[in-house]
């Protein structure tokens, strides 16, 4: 299997039969936005071919509960932490499990691990890496001589607006621990800490070996810089293979920003699609592209999901649960196209063609395999077709089934007019009639 290095910035060959990941997750103070359904999805793709391809994958995704915002969050609704976090918690895993997206193995949370990390930092702090100031622990990163290897950034590029309040060795120094008396006690002072000491303890506790690191290309710095940096120092040891990233998510063109009131939340899109549309759509395009996300292309997308989802019924099949062992002539023409850095296109393409194939000789049982390993492969197709076709709200259903009983009783009637007109209401609903010998079998389109 190739993946793209993020560091390196090539394609190396992998080929470990175990796999462990690490992906950052969400800062829980907010429902899940669609730059968090993309990442989730990229790198439920890459676990999913890892699956399809016999390996044995521990995979990992964190919560941070304990940040400025969180803190800021609770002072305007005037909640606990535990309040905001639980119920941030709850509305992200909802989210996932709506766009199929396989529950980690691991789900720590920061706040699980404040010893782990007052160890962490005591440590750096005996072997001379890291100070104090008024405001906290910061880490000293001219004692890491790798330091910015990852992002390859020069050093005027790590200036915050942090640097003309605080008393830093180096700009690019960054807190480790915030003090802060609310909060847990610990040898050097009591706090919390600072957000990129806690994905580095996590991850050295959950694993041994960290194979593939995986995050948004936002966290890349200083997040994952400053990840790698103490992981060096306080281990000798790299803390990650390899680094792999997403691309940001633009709405009409423009970057998804919470400052530009464009931040569109999942919860948000799904009261207008099918969730598994939304997953279709952010997976179909290549996980290091940035996505720009829009009407046309999502409606684009809907069509191409539709046509799947005709050949399910074509075969008569009606929910599928993932099969990573099933052979299928259809699952290695997708591995071979996914195994090259999750190319997305290329198995798409695959797809497409394999549909005309179905058209052509529906009864072919072969096809059954190769839909179920399409299914278990790209996450998705899960649903009944019926379901499918057929996903709206409980008023628009009871409004379409009232015109069509009407349609219906018009035609009993021999009153065609008035059943034409219904039929051209209901097609400008978006809903498409078919009549056949059992009744009237209907879908929005």
């Amino acid at each position: 299997m190739l993946l793209f290095d993020s560091v390196k910035k090539e394609k190396i060959e992998f080929n470990e039969d175990t796999v462990n990941i690490y992906v950052c997750g969400p800062t829980v103070y907010d429902d899940a936005h669609l730059g968090h359904a993309r990442s989730s999805i990229s790198f439920d793709l890459l676990r999913r071919v890892l699956l399809a391809n016999n390996k044995k994958v521990c995979f990992a995704k964190n919560y941070t509960d304990i940040d400025d915002k969180i803190l800021l969050k609770m002072q305007n609704e005037n909640k606990s932490l535990k309040e905001i976090t639980e119920f941030y918690i709850k509305s992200y895993e909802e989210d996932m499990q709506a766009l199929n997206i396989l529950k980690p193995d691991f789900s720590p949370k920061a706040t699980d691990y404040i010893a782990k990390m007052i160890e962490f930092i005591t440590c750096l702090l005996e072997k001379n890496y890291a100070y104090t100031l008024d405001d906290g622990i910061y880490l000293d990163t001219s004692k890491d001589s790798k330091y910015l290897s990852l992002s390859k950034k020069a050093q005027d590029d790590t200036k915050t607006r942090l640097d003309s309040i605080v008393n830093k060795k180096n700009a690019s120094d960054f807190v480790l621990w915030k003090f802060d008396e609310k909060y847990y006690k610990a040898n050097f002072g009591t706090g919390r800490p600072g957000w990129h000491t806690e994905c580095v303890c996590m991850i050295l506790d959950i694993f041994t070996k960290l194979h593939i690191h995986c995050g948004g290309a936002d966290l890349f710095f200083p997040h994952h810089e400053n990840e790698a940096c103490q992981c060096r120092l306080n281990q000798n040891t790299e803390l990650a293979d390899i680094w792999l990233h997403n691309g940001f998510v633009n709405i009409n063109n423009t970057k998804m920003s919470k400052s530009l009131n464009n931040s569109f939340f999942v919860k948000d899109a799904l009261k207008e699609i099918n969730a598994e549309v939304l997953r279709f759509y952010l997976q179909s395009i290549y996980y290091r592209a940035d996505f720009n996300y829009n009407f046309i292309d999502l409606k684009a997308s809907k069509k191409r999901l539709d046509k799947i989802y005709r050949v399910k019924k074509l075969l008569n099949l009606d929910e599928i649960k993932d099969d990573f062992n099933i052979k299928s002539s259809l699952k290695d023409e997708l591995l071979s196209a996914l195994n090259d850095d999750l190319n997305i296109s290329l198995a798409l393409a695959c797809v497409d063609e394999w549909i005309n194939k179905v058209n052509s000789n529906p009864k072919n049982e072969e096809f059954i395999n190769d839909f179920i390993a399409l299914s278990s492969i790209l996450g998705i197709a899960k649903l009944n077709p019926k379901a499918y076709f057929q996903d709206c709200s409980k008023e628009l259903k009871d409004e379409i089934i009232d015109l069509i009983n009407k349609r219906t009783n018009a035609k009993a009637n021999k009153d065609y007019k008035l059943a034409d007109e219904i039929r051209e209401k209901l097609s400008k609903m978006g809903v498409s009639l078919q009549d056949n010998k059992d009744g009237v079998e209907w879908e929005l389109v």
